[in-house]
């Protein structure tokens, strides 16, 4: 009984902080179709990869962590380092090629990439009704897809690195959050990269910035570094393949925002891949907390 209570307490957590990530990350992704109108981007990720940075050894020094920013998966670190810097930059280019709500497509494609992989990769058993869950979800982005898939151009291209950029990452995260507790070193090494790479690039691509447009820099820091926090332990507590489809809800968020500051309403078709996504997204949940007897998560040594 205890160990029922506790199972369904970690996923009420995992739950809960996935939420709250899909209405962060949202947000910064709105801030970064902004910019992506009118700046390179490296002058985005420079300033905020180095404010996130900074907050998270900020935090990691209030909560006196006598291992800092040291981690027991160094590698894993630097793999998660590169795709996150790589795909940031593929989704800063998605979002100036489509309109917001359409990039949620492709962000959608990350629970199939992820569950496909998460057997061979991460060692965690990937039962069969998480396999129809996942089929459930692909015929969600058939839906999804606008005018099919002849309308497909440069800006799909270069969404679909990014979902596959974002798997990787996300993957090493999962990896690295069930073999330490230290969270924010997942949050600290990443972004210090992906500000170091930026800076490297921005002599080249600098425009004057007003004092406005510096404002909305330091608020998608923020939303950044609150957001890739609460994913870190979403992932600690649930295994990637649950955590991935439940970020969907992020669709609800893109439309939104989407409507509310861009001006951009998704069709008909698009609510209805949403809706057959989202479904897949909680039949995962439910698997995973009523997934009988015969399955336990194995964690491999690196």
């Amino acid at each position: 009984m205890i160990g029922t209570r506790t199972a369904g307490a970690a996923i009420a957590v995992g739950v809960g902080l996935t939420v709250i990530y899909t209405a962060l990350i949202s947000s910064a992704d709105a801030i970064t179709k902004m910019f992506a109108a009118s700046y390179a981007a490296p002058q985005l990720f420079a300033l905020s990869g180095g404010i996130v940075a900074l907050l998270a050894f900020a935090f990691n020094r209030a909560g006196q962590n006598p291992r800092g920013m040291a981690t027991y998966c160094p590698r894993v670190m630097a793999l998660r380092s590169v795709a996150t810097v790589l795909g940031a930059g593929a989704f800063f280019y998605a979002f100036r090629l489509l309109p917001f709500a359409e990039v949620f497509l492709f962000i959608a494609m990350i629970p199939l990439f992820t569950a496909i992989l998460s057997g061979p990769v991460l060692g965690e058993a990937v039962r069969p009704q998480a396999w129809g869950a996942v089929m459930l979800g692909f015929v969600g982005l058939l839906c999804l897809a606008p005018g099919g898939l002849d309308t497909l151009q440069l800006g799909h291209a270069v969404a679909l690195a990014a979902v596959l950029l974002g798997t990787v990452s996300m993957m090493a995260s999962r990896y690295i959050g069930v073999r330490e507790g230290n969270l924010l070193a997942q949050v600290f090494w990443p972004n210090l990269a992906l500000a170091a790479v930026s800076a490297c690039a921005l002599p080249f691509v600098w425009a004057p910035m007003g004092l406005g447009d510096l404002g909305w820099a330091f608020a998608y820091a923020a939303l950044l570094f609150g957001a890739r926090w609460v994913l870190v332990g979403a992932l600690k507590a649930l295994p990637a393949y649950v955590i991935t489809p439940l970020m969907n809800l992020q669709f609800l968020w893109m439309v939104a925002i989407g409507a509310a500051v861009f001006g951009e309403v998704p069709g008909a078709a698009l609510y209805l891949g949403a809706a057959l996504v989202i479904t897949a997204g909680g039949w995962l949940i439910y698997d995973q907390a009523f997934p009988g007897a015969d399955t336990r998560e194995v964690i491999p040594a690196e």
